[in-house]
């Protein structure tokens, strides 16, 4: 019977009032995977051994906060009515895009200070993002959000998915969507065609640039299908308009930055070492 149908416990562990959740426990493993390939490829790649490890503990923080800032923020009409709500991101409301803007923003700053090129940072930082992301989205699905809008039992073993997913999406007495499944399986297919274009040694900054409009054109289709979409204004989904500005966005600046010569510089490719020596003054 559907009635019967129990969701998946969203609590992993508790330790007498501690409650520790899957959507918090998911989202530090994604993290943590994306560190550690990360490390790898900057080692590989000339970088301090310590790069990432030092950026992470500014971007990791920045990223929760502006991701959640940015949901709440179009949720403000819930949220000024109960301020309670504001800090409990295990519940889920963590805004993919505010995460970006803030991580973003702080890698930017951060490579400044430490005298590296932000875009061979990003080039590497890529695959680890959209990785992160892939596995991320099953926070979701273990807090039943982020669904689309409501289909049949059948339609969804059409998609020969295992009983076990079919049921967490009967949410109160009908089945929905896994939008989470379908971003999810596209990231997933990004990473993979993020490392193969590792190969293929892009120019400087074009491997980030294709992670941004691989994943938007994903998200774009994908949030089309959500009940739960961010609303800029009743008929515009804020997600969608953020994803067609970093998709053209993405394009500008990838053609600009091969015409002006700013990404003569390939993926693979070894820097000269800077010139160190002072030229011998004239007698």
């Amino acid at each position: 019977m559907e009635e019967s149908i129990q969701p998946l416990d969203p609590i992993a562990l508790s330790l007498g009032p501690i409650q520790i959740h899957w959507y918090g426990v998911i989202i530090g493993a994604a993290i943590a995977l994306g560190l550690y390939l990360a490390i790898k490829e900057s080692d590989k790649r000339g970088l301090e051994k310590d790069l990432f490890i030092d950026m992470i503990l500014w971007a990791a923080p920045i990223a929760i906060l502006s991701a959640r800032a940015y949901y709440v923020i179009f949720e403000w009409d819930y949220y000024s009515q109960n301020p309670s709500q504001i800090i409990a991101i295990w519940k889920g409301g963590l805004a993919i895009h505010g995460a970006l803007i803030g991580s973003i923003i702080t890698a930017y700053v951060f490579t400044k200070k430490r005298g590296t090129s932000f875009w061979k940072v990003a080039d590497i930082a890529a695959p680890s993002l959209i990785l992160g992301q892939a596995i991320g989205r099953w926070g979701n699905f273990m807090n039943q959000e982020a669904h689309g809008g409501e289909v049949t039992r059948e339609f969804l073993e059409g998609l020969l998915l295992p009983d076990w997913i079919i049921n967490q999406m009967y949410i109160n007495g009908a089945y929905y969507h896994p939008t989470f499944l379908y971003e999810s399986l596209w990231n997933l297919a990004g990473f993979i065609l993020l490392i193969l274009l590792r190969r293929v040694n892009l120019r400087r900054g074009e491997l980030f640039l294709t992670y941004l409009i691989w994943y938007s054109i994903g998200r774009y289709f994908v949030e089309g299908l959500r009940t739960d979409s961010l609303m800029l204004t009743e008929g515009i989904r804020m997600a969608q308009l953020i994803s067609i500005i970093l998709i053209v966005g993405a394009i500008v600046v990838l053609i600009y930055r091969r015409v002006k010569g700013y990404a003569n510089i390939g993926y693979l490719d070894q820097e000269a070492p800077k010139k160190t020596a002072k030229k011998k003054k004239r007698k």
